[in-house]
């Protein structure tokens, strides 16, 4: 398949066009920044296009106090501070134009793309968000998820293999019971290092653990960084 170059926005010249959907602008009722800029960096050699619903966060956090507050605020207009500005409504994303999908992690994901911070496994997916995953899904397009956001293929596509790093949890690893909560929805997980990625093959779904590990942040970036090589890969 030909691949047009082209050179606008956020892209370089290149021949993939991935999608980035965020969830707003920081860990804890966000999108998680580091591994949002991570993915773009990472994605800079080719066309990076990012997305954002336009709905209210579930709350806001004061990430000095780590507490919620009375604020409120808007998921894409949020979004479009790691976006500078560059950023497109996830109503209006056509599979169709693009080569691959990528979602970072943060709480964002578990709050504001779905309920799984509340709910678990027995979470709902915002509906646009199903739409689009399950969009690139029948394209056979290749998808990307880093931190918590795995956790939206192991809802929606039972039987998927993926990894949030460690299935035990320790100092090094305290979002481990993730892993046991992604198997009960039967899904494969694989234990994996910061660094490493797995790639699910027949689902074309390519996973790391990044903050859901204690890692360094040079360890996060290097595993983001094989994460979206292996999507550019794929697509």
């Amino acid at each position: 398949m030909e691949h047009k170059e082209e050179c606008t926005g956020l892209n370089t010249c290149s021949g993939r066009r991935v999608a980035v959907v965020l969830a707003g602008c920081g860990v804890y009722d966000g999108s998680e920044i580091h591994e949002s800029s991570a993915v773009m960096v990472h994605l800079s050699r080719e066309g990076a296009e990012v997305y954002a619903p336009d709905v209210d966060q579930m709350h806001v956090v004061d990430h000095v106090k780590g507490q919620p507050t009375q604020e409120k605020r808007n998921v894409l207009v949020e979004s479009a501070r790691i976006a500078r500005g560059n950023i497109k409504d996830l109503a209006k994303l056509d599979v169709k134009g693009l080569d691959a999908l990528i979602i970072p992690g943060g709480f964002g994901v578990a709050k504001n793309l779905s309920t799984w911070a509340t709910q678990g496994k027995n979470c709902i997916i915002s509906k646009e968000v199903e739409d689009v995953l399950k969009a690139f899904h029948a394209a056979k397009k290749p998808i990307g998820l880093c931190c918590i956001s795995p956790v939206l293929a192991a809802k929606i596509f039972p039987g998927c293999e993926l990894t949030v790093g460690h299935d035990t949890e320790c100092e090094k690893w305290p979002y481990a019971k993730t892993a046991e909560t992604m198997k009960e929805l039967g899904c494969k997980h694989v234990n994996k290092h910061v660094t490493e990625t797995h790639v699910d093959v027949k689902n074309k779904l390519v996973t790391t653990s990044a903050f859901m590990c204690n890692a360094p942040i040079h360890e996060i970036y290097d595993g983001i960084g094989k994460m979206v090589k292996e999507v550019v890969r794929l697509a």
